[in-house]
């Protein structure tokens, strides 16, 4: 599944990160880390954000490193969707 690269809609923001849940159906939770410089004491910082984004073939599992895209809203908390996943944890 590519993302769709059309001017009319405008670029898609995509993330990557790790399943910390996929306990629902067709649902996982993905959690993004990034790092960015703080503006007044120049230290690295690191921060996590939780993203509820959709599974439709329920391919992912727990530890599994994934790609998501924004999209339109799909219930009260998912805004995401599975492109693809870059890393299978190994069992």
């Amino acid at each position: 599944m590519q993302v769709e690269q059309n001017s009319k809609r405008g670029s898609r923001k995509v993330r990557v990160g790790k399943v910390i849940s996929d306990s629902m159906d067709k649902t996982i939770i993905v959690e993004a880390e990034r790092s960015f410089r703080h503006p007044l004491y120049k230290k690295v910082m690191k921060t996590a954000a939780k993203f509820y984004a959709h599974d439709e073939k329920n391919e992912c599992k727990k530890g599994d490193v994934v790609r998501i895209v924004s999209t339109r809203p799909l219930s009260k908390l998912k805004r995401w969707r599975l492109i693809d996943v870059v890393k299978k944890t190994e069992e």
